[in-house]
């Protein structure tokens, strides 16, 4: 896809949000279900994972870890809008990988030091451009894939989360 057949495929729907801004609303989904052992299954849009214990808790590593996830769900995000903020400003990339990396200190989440964070303390996002790039391209492309990567801008701003609880 070049940037003329992206524009070309988003004018429509930005039509349609600026019209519409209640449309432009989507709420996305996930649900996951108990397995066996201390798993939970999880239903991707492509495929049932999964997901359990990661080792430094007492997983067997067979499993999916949802931290692992987290950061997958960060590579992805982060390299679409990538790879589409550089379709769009027709920038010449011959190839990118996209690397995110977390440090957890499991002492947290196994209630063993209450001081200690349960989560992720620190996320790092590394990107390795190969392309033909002025450092004002490269800087636009940063910026621009920054501000408009979903997932990047969720972690980044913390939204609240509410949690509840049903029985039946």
């Amino acid at each position: 896809m070049d940037a003329a057949e992206l524009k070309e495929t988003q004018a429509p729907i930005k039509a349609k949000y600026r019209e519409d801004p209640e449309a432009a609303v989507v709420t996305l989904k996930a649900e996951g279900r108990m397995g066996q052992g201390v798993t939970c299954k999880v239903d991707t849009s492509r495929a049932l994972v999964e997901a359990g214990l990661h080792p430094a808790t007492g997983g067997s590593g067979v499993h999916a870890c949802s931290g692992d996830m987290l950061l997958e769900a960060l590579v992805a995000c982060a390299g679409v809008t990538l790879n589409a903020v550089a379709t769009a400003l027709a920038l010449p990339l011959r190839d990118a990988k996209v690397r995110a990396e977390g440090d957890l200190d499991f002492r947290g989440t196994l209630g063993v030091d209450k001081e200690a964070p349960v989560g992720f303390r620190d996320i790092r996002l590394r990107f390795e451009i190969d392309g033909d790039l002025s450092e004002e391209q490269l800087a636009t492309l940063m910026k621009l894939t920054e501000r408009y990567c979903v997932v990047y801008q969720t972690l980044k701003a913390g939204p609240p989360v509410a949690v509840t609880a049903a029985v039946g």
